[in-house]
């Protein structure tokens, strides 16, 4: 698969604003990964968008991707990914990081599948192979870094600031690449 990077950015000079408000989880995290991904036709281009916040709020990263010939599934755990990849490789792995996504198949996954499938050797239950195995491996290696890891869900389109702004990121990738 062919993949155009859109927009990829470590933000110099993180800044706080006041539309992305920590969400109602304390600041006990050290960081906060947000993804979202979005898909035009499924399969069909995609795109994911993921944001990083520190435990005071700044926002440290914002990424956008495009891929061609996907599925929404496969956008919202690479947004997941890069999001989380990000915090590991530059920001460090100790302390509590918080994965919030809109996706009840990455966070459902994350949560309970995964386990059970790296126990079967990466099979489900009916000895199928998961949909997209290759990503939940990739996912599985970047997580297995971090001392505590947790996983939140939130409803889509539901006014969630950071969960908007990867929206927007992952459909302004889409725009941009002529979609």
């Amino acid at each position: 698969m062919k993949e155009l990077v859109v927009n990829a950015e470590i933000t110099k000079s993180p800044t706080v604003s006041s539309d992305f408000s920590l969400p109602d989880l304390g600041k006990e995290y050290n960081y906060y990964a947000f993804s979202d991904g979005a898909c035009r036709g499924n399969p069909g281009p995609g795109a994911w968008g993921s944001l990083v916040q520190d435990s005071e709020g700044l926002v440290v990263y914002e990424a956008s991707s495009v891929e061609m010939n996907t599925t929404n599934n496969r956008m919202e755990l690479q947004g997941a990914i890069e999001a989380l990849r990000f915090i590991r490789n530059e920001l460090g792995t100790e302390g509590p990081v918080a994965l919030v996504s809109d996706s009840k198949y990455v966070v459902e996954g994350l949560k309970s599948w995964m386990a059970g499938w790296k126990k079967r050797g990466w099979k489900k239950a009916d000895k199928k192979t998961p949909e997209n195995v290759e990503l939940w491996q990739e996912i599985d290696q970047v997580v297995s870094g971090f001392s505590m890891i947790h996983y939140f869900w939130v409803k889509g389109h539901s006014g969630h600031p950071q969960n908007e702004k990867c929206d927007q990121l992952a459909n302004e990738a889409l725009d941009d690449a002529g979609f």
